[in-house]
């Protein structure tokens, strides 16, 4: 039952994140996951892809976003229970699998790979 409210919390904070709230991405963020120059990590946060450029610019958005992300996490995990990490990991599989097409996502062995 526990894991049932989890998931349902996670998928409340994945629909929020593609809008609103802790997980809005500046338009510096989208153009960058748009260029494969940031994608979601497979741990809950953004990355910048491996061999990537980043401006400073979008190094601070994703700074930024992920201290967003990680607060929004540890009230998740707080309501349920449970870690923050496994609060952060359940979230990024889903951000994983709702990344947008031709976005760069992590997967879980940590490469890097444009969302088919």
């Amino acid at each position: 039952m526990k894991k049932n409210v989890i998931a349902a919390s996670v998928a409340t904070f994945v629909a929020a994140t593609a809008s609103t709230g802790a997980g809005a991405a500046s338009a510096a963020i989208e153009d960058a996951k748009a260029d494969c120059i940031v994608g979601e990590q497979s741990d809950g946060y953004l990355g910048v892809v491996d061999g990537a450029v980043a401006s400073e610019g979008v190094r601070r958005e994703v700074r930024s976003t992920n201290q967003q992300r990680k607060a929004a996490y540890a009230n998740l995990a707080a309501k349920n229970g449970v870690t923050i990490e496994d609060t952060a990991a359940l979230t990024g599989k889903k951000l994983v699998e709702n990344a947008d097409s031709g976005e760069c996502v992590q997967l879980p062995d940590g490469s890097w790979a444009r969302q088919p």
